[in-house]
């Protein structure tokens, strides 16, 4: 399936821009199951941007630029075939060694209830089989709710709330995987719902190593493996590390920020 995805940032500021640096995670991954048709950045400065690949086998742009006087955008734009690989992520490498996502976070510290997961789904049994249960758990316990939660809610209190957004969700799914020992990531992209329908927001689930598979996606928000209607962008340790813009400016004063994203079917 081809899916297109338009994501535009947009600043206004009360005064000039004197310089600005941003680290982007905007292009998408390409693996067994997800290759990238077609795919641009339009931004200040993108002609002189660094571009790499960092250790977690994400796609990298470094951007700056000076003297911005006006309102500016950013724009990532393309198109994306994604097959439906039952959430196995084959093919993508990665320098990073699998047990750095071990590493516990604030973000994804767990709390004795997150524990009691753990007890009750990964404690013994087929991993593949816990960590649907686990999934399952948190789709009911933590209702999806826009604005319950900020950008700095953790797991543990997003859990004991009963309330957040997909960042949430994968955050608490990421804590109780790495409480039982089990690596997990946090992922980035973006997830249409159906023919015929469009997405107008970015998305995050997470991945889990299972022995014998390999990296496996888990989307608790939605109770369900990501399939050929996700596109993969970026992966970290948690949400902070893979934000899909992050930088700093000098000058600016006040900054406005509207995010718009679209994702929808394209035409095969």
């Amino acid at each position: 399936m081809n899916l297109f995805v338009r994501h535009e940032t947009h600043y206004d500021y009360d005064s000039p821009v004197a310089y600005s640096a941003q680290r982007l995670h905007l292009w998408p991954a390409d693996f067994a199951s997800q290759r990238t048709l077609s795919w641009k950045i339009e931004a200040p400065g993108i002609e002189k941007a660094l571009s790499y690949t960092d250790g977690f086998g994400n796609r990298v742009h470094m951007l700056t630029f000076e003297r911005a006087s006006g309102p500016m955008s950013i724009i990532a734009e393309g198109v994306v075939n994604c097959s439906d690989a039952a959430g196995v992520v084959r093919g993508l490498p990665s320098a990073a060694p699998d047990a750095i996502f071990l590493r516990m976070t604030r973000a994804t510290a767990p709390s004795a209830p997150i524990r009691a997961l753990v007890e009750k789904n990964l404690a013994d049994g087929p991993v593949l089989e816990g960590l649907h249960g686990l999934m399952d758990d948190i789709h009911r316990k933590v209702t999806y709710e826009i604005g319950a939660t900020d950008a700095h809610t953790t797991a543990a209190e997003a859990f004991a709330d009963g309330r957040g957004v997909c960042q949430d969700h994968a955050h608490i799914l990421i804590a109780a995987a790495r409480g039982a020992g089990i690596p997990a990531r946090y992922v980035t992209g973006y997830l249409v719902t159906g023919m015929g329908a469009s997405s107008t927001a970015a998305h995050a689930w997470a991945e889990v190593l299972v022995p014998a598979l390999g990296w496996v996606g888990f989307d608790p928000a939605n109770n369900k493996c990501p399939t050929d209607n996700y596109v993969r962008v970026a992966a970290g340790i948690d949400a902070s590390g893979v934000a899909p813009i992050r930088g700093s400016r000098r000058g600016g004063a006040i900054e406005r920020m509207r995010v718009e994203v679209r994702v929808e079917i394209a035409q095969q």
